[in-house]
């Protein structure tokens, strides 16, 4: 082959090699995972004032059975608002109570799990870290991309600088400027690291957790917990995890089948 004859092309391919690599790194769930979070951080830092709603993002907190990813936590006199981001396009399918939702983008559709279960999870590490009461702490959830919900949203489920109306009609104290200033250094020094490692680790807890086949633990005696079916009743035949020691600890856990979401959908 005579590669003289792409000299003529090495200036263009110069130029559309790099615009490839962008173009692809853009696409990645995790560079629309980042650029979602960025924009709330962005959105907070103009309407919500600093002083009143204490911030903090990409909180990352130990647990039971690994570590739990918060996008956003605002602390404040007026409640602990804890917002989970997710950047999607398309038709978006799904209720409260659900387990997974859809996302239909053109003829292709996706299952991914149901933000509200996934933040779930934050909300219980924000109390068991900062001994909270649940009725202090919120749930939100904001969707940016364009997605259109095609079912009935949830109240706390919104659009774009949504969460922002969502959170300022609260304004009935229920936290000390005291309380909230302890709470931000609690978390502030029981967080892990924003590193790399940290997010790797998170990852492969993650996969850990999503295995039915990997060993957990019982989070009140650190028994191991045996996948358990369900003998009689409505869910007869439903798996789940249980301590070992079931009879003295009646510990249970749902199993998260393998597959079912990827690291970045449930990277929380």
């Amino acid at each position: 082959m005579d590669f003289s004859l792409l000299a003529p092309l090495a200036p263009t391919l110069f130029w559309l090699l790099p615009l490839a690599f962008v173009i692809g790194l853009l696409k990645s769930p995790w560079m629309k995972g980042y650029l979602g979070e960025l924009l709330v951080r962005l959105v907070a830092r103009w309407r919500l004032d600093r002083q009143t709603y204490r911030r903090l993002h990409n909180v990352t907190l130990p647990t039971p059975d690994g570590t739990t990813q918060i996008d956003h936590v605002f602390l404040s006199r007026y409640g602990i608002f804890v917002v989970e981001t997710k950047n999607l396009s398309g038709w978006i399918f799904g209720s409260e109570r659900q387990a997974q939702w859809t996302q239909k983008l053109y003829k292709r559709t996706f299952k991914f799990q149901n933000p509200l279960r996934q933040n779930y999870r934050h909300l219980k590490a924000l109390e068991a870290t900062l001994g909270v009461s649940t009725e202090h702490l919120h749930s939100v959830i904001t969707l940016v991309g364009g997605s259109t919900f095609k079912t009935e949203i949830p109240v706390n489920v919104t659009h774009g600088i949504g969460f922002i109306r969502y959170i300022r009609p609260f304004q009935q104290p229920v936290l000390s400027d005291a309380q909230v200033e302890s709470m931000l250094h609690a978390l502030q020094t029981g967080r892990r690291a924003p590193t790399l490692a940290a997010h790797s680790e998170h990852v492969q807890n993650l996969k850990r957790r999503s295995d039915p086949t990997a060993e957990r633990q019982c989070p009140k005696c650190d028994s191991t917990l045996m996948i358990r079916t369900v003998k009689s009743g409505a869910k007869m035949g439903q798996q789940f995890c249980g301590c070992s020691a079931f009879s003295k600890y009646r510990v249970m856990q749902s199993i998260e089948v393998a597959g079912r979401q990827t690291p970045q959908q449930e990277k929380k």
